[in-house]
C-alpha cells in the first residue's frame, strides 16, 4: 500500500467505527448514570434465556422469569432485557475483560435476554446480597432495549423476604416498567424462583409512544 494512502484508510476506518458507536438506541428516562453499559459487550446473538452467574458462582441459585408487554397488555417479542447484580457478598465482582467504564462498574454478573414470541424472557443466576455495611436491600438492576426505538432502566427486582426491604423502601419505588417487587419461592432442589413482568414505557419520562404491539 502506498504510504500516502495509509492515513486515509485509517481515517475511513475511524469514521466507520464512529458510525457504529452512535448507531444505537437513544437513552430515555433520564437522568440515567451508566445507561450506556447496556451496549458494552452486548452479544451479537441473544437468547430468551440467559445465564448471569455460572454454576460455579457461590450463592443460592435463582431463576428469574417474566413477560414483556406493551401498555395494552399484549406480549411483545424481540425486547432485550439487560440485568446485573452483586455477588452473595454484596460486591460487584470485577469482570475478567473490560468493554468500557460503565459496564466495568456493573461487574462480572451481567447478561442480556431477548423476549420470545410470547414475550417471555428468563435469567439463571444466584441471589445477590445487599451492599455491605449499608441498609440497602438486595436487588437486581434491569434495563430494557427496544430495538430501533430506545433504551431505559426500570425498577430493580426487590425481594419481599429481604428484611432490608422495608415499607419505606417500597414507597420510594417509582414503578418504572411495572413493579419489580418479587416474592421468591424455593423448589425441592433449593433453587429460588422470582417473577418480574415488564410493561414497556410505563412511567418512563420521554418515552416515545408505541404505534403497535
Amino acid at each position: 500500500m502506498h504510504p500516502l494512502r495509509l492515513p486515509l484508510c485509517i481515517f475511513a476506518l475511524a469514521v466507520a467505527l464512529s458510525a457504529l458507536s452512535v448507531a444505537r438506541e437513544p437513552i430515555v428516562g433520564l437522568p440515567c448514570e451508566g445507561c450506556e453499559a447496556v451496549f458494552e459487550g452486548i452479544p451479537s446473538t441473544i437468547a430468551s434465556v440467559a445465564q448471569i452467574a455460572p454454576a460455579t458462582e457461590p450463592g443460592e441459585r435463582l431463576s428469574i422469569t417474566g413477560v414483556v408487554r406493551d401498555a395494552s397488555g399484549a406480549p411483545v417479542a424481540g425486547i432485550i432485557v439487560y440485568a446485573y447484580h452483586t455477588n452473595d457478598r454484596g460486591i460487584y465482582p470485577r469482570p475478567e475483560r473490560s468493554f468500557g467504564a460503565a459496564s466495568t462498574s456493573h461487574g462480572r454478573l451481567r447478561a442480556w435476554a431477548k423476549s420470545d414470541a410470547t414475550g417471555r424472557y428468563a435469567f439463571e443466576t444466584i441471589r445477590p446480597a445487599g451492599y455491605p455495611d449499608t441498609v440497602n436491600p438486595a436487588h437486581i438492576h434491569l434495563h430494557v432495549i427496544e430495538p430501533g426505538r430506545c433504551t431505559y432502566y426500570i425498577d430493580n427486582i426487590h425481594f419481599t423476604d429481604d428484611p432490608r426491604f422495608t415499607a419505606a423502601e417500597r414507597r420510594r419505588l417509582p414503578d418504572r416498567g411495572g413493579s419489580g417487587i418479587a416474592t421468591p419461592t424455593r423448589d425441592a432442589s433449593g433453587t429460588w424462583h422470582a417473577t418480574r413482568d415488564i410493561i414497556l414505557g410505563k412511567n418512563i419520562p420521554g418515552y416515545p409512544l408505541r404505534t403497535s404491539g
